[in-house]
């Protein structure tokens, strides 16, 4: 089973999505790996959006998300990477399909509510920049041989 990492941006959390959001993941057959609300510190939040250093949004961006809590977790299960971008829809929320997350709560790209890797190798920097690993559980499911084949 894959891995991916998903962020509850500050709008989320500000605007009480968060059980909403989660609630959507688990109810497609993502399962939690790990979960905590959290306050990013400076120094986290520019080394997660490093590769925007130099760029005029870096510091607005960098700014939003220590603005106030957010909730970071690991979802875990068959193509979680792509099965969870495609739930949040396309990052400019006038551009999401409707019934995706971004497209039924976002209004703006710089407040679009969610954040989650792009690929397997973002999804493993991320979580090892929001996780120590024993944070992280793994266990058995009885669900799951309802879902996967």
């Amino acid at each position: 089973m894959e891995r991916t990492y998903v962020m509850v941006k500050p709008d989320g959390v500000q605007r009480q999505l968060v059980g909403e959001i989660i609630s959507r993941f688990e109810r497609k057959g993502l399962k939690i790996a790990g979960l905590k609300l959290m306050q990013i510190p400076r120094s986290l939040a520019e080394e997660h959006y490093g590769e925007h250093k130099g760029k005029s949004f870096f510091a607005p961006l960098v700014d939003y998300i220590t603005s106030g809590p957010v909730v970071a977790m690991v979802l875990e299960g068959k193509d979680a990477v792509s099965t969870a971008r495609e739930m949040m829809g396309a990052t400019n929320p006038l551009q999401a399909a409707p019934g995706t997350i971004r497209g039924t709560y976002g209004m703006d790209i710089g407040r679009n509510v969610i954040h989650g890797s792009d690929s397997p190798a973002s999804a493993e920097r991320e979580i090892n920049l929001f996780f120590r690993p024993e944070e992280l559980v793994s266990y058995d499911r009885s669900l799951d041989r309802w879902i996967y084949e």
